[in-house]
C-alpha cells in the first residue's frame, strides 16, 4: 500500500523587477543568483514558477546554480488576487482601505483569482503519496506567497493580506502526514547582502 510522506515546499518571491515589470532588474539577477546558491544542496525535485516575465527569469537564474532541476511554469504560481473578502470578514477600522486597495485590480484578476489560488493550494501543498520527501521550488509574487503562509497557518482567508514577502526571500513550509503545517523559515533574506535585502518592502519598512 501507498503511503505518504513529508512535502517541503520553499517558497520565494521573485528578484526585484524593472518599472515596467518587464524583467528583472540588476539587482534581481544578483538576488536570484544568489537565491540559487543558497538552495544548492537542497534536493529540489522541481522549480515551479508563474507565466510573468519576472518570475521566469528569476526561475532560469536559480536553475542555473541547480543540477538538472526540472522548471515548470504553473499558472497556480502567477500573480493574481487570490481572495477578495465581504466587508464583515475584516476589522471594522481596516475594511475601507483594504477594501479599496483590492478595487484597483482588474476585475477580471479578482475574479479569476480564487480558482488559481484553490488550484495552487492543490498542487504545491499537502503531505505527497509515496515513501520520500518531496522538495519544491515554487518561485511567485508576494500575494499568492501571502496565500500559502496563510493557509499554512489556519487564519482567515482574508489574512493574506499584509503578509508581506521580500524579493527572493526564501519561506519553507513542511506539511507532514497527520500534522499541521509547519512553517520553518519565513522570509529569510540571510543569502543576500545588506543592500539587496527587503527590496519590495516600502522604503518605511526596510528594517
Amino acid at each position: 500500500m501507498t503511503g505518504t510522506a513529508d512535502r517541503f515546499l520553499y517558497l520565494t518571491r521573485h528578484g526585484e523587477a524593472t518599472a515596467d515589470e518587464s524583467a528583472l532588474s540588476a539587482a534581481g539577477r544578483e538576488q536570484a543568483g544568489l537565491l540559487g546558491e543558497r538552495l544548492r544542496g537542497v534536493p529540489l525535485a522541481a522549480v515551479h514558477h508563474g507565466p510573468p516575465a519576472r518570475a521566469a527569469e528569476t526561475a532560469r537564474l536559480v536553475g542555473e546554480r541547480l543540477d538538472g532541476v526540472p522548471l515548470r511554469e504553473s499558472d497556480a504560481a502567477g500573480d493574481y488576487v487570490p481572495y477578495v473578502p465581504a466587508r464583515e470578514e475584516l476589522p471594522a477600522e481596516a475594511a475601507d482601505g483594504m477594501l479599496g486597495f483590492l478595487d484597483g485590480f482588474p476585475a477580471e484578476e479578482r475574479e479569476q483569482g480564487p480558482g488559481l489560488a484553490a488550484a495552487a493550494l492543490a498542487q504545491f501543498t499537502g503531505p505527497v503519496l509515496g515513501d520520500e520527501p518531496r522538495h519544491e521550488l515554487v518561485v511567485t509574487h508576494n500575494f499568492l506567497a501571502g496565500w500559502l503562509v496563510r493557509a499554512a497557518l489556519d487564519a482567515p482567508a482574508w489574512r493574506w493580506m499584509g503578509i508581506n514577502h521580500a524579493n527572493a526571500a526564501l519561506t519553507v513550509i513542511r506539511y507532514a502526514p497527520g500534522r499541521p503545517p509547519a512553517v520553518l523559515m519565513f522570509n529569510d533574506t540571510g543569502h543576500l547582502p545588506a543592500a539587496l535585502r527587503r527590496t519590495g518592502f516600502p522604503k518605511e519598512l526596510h528594517v
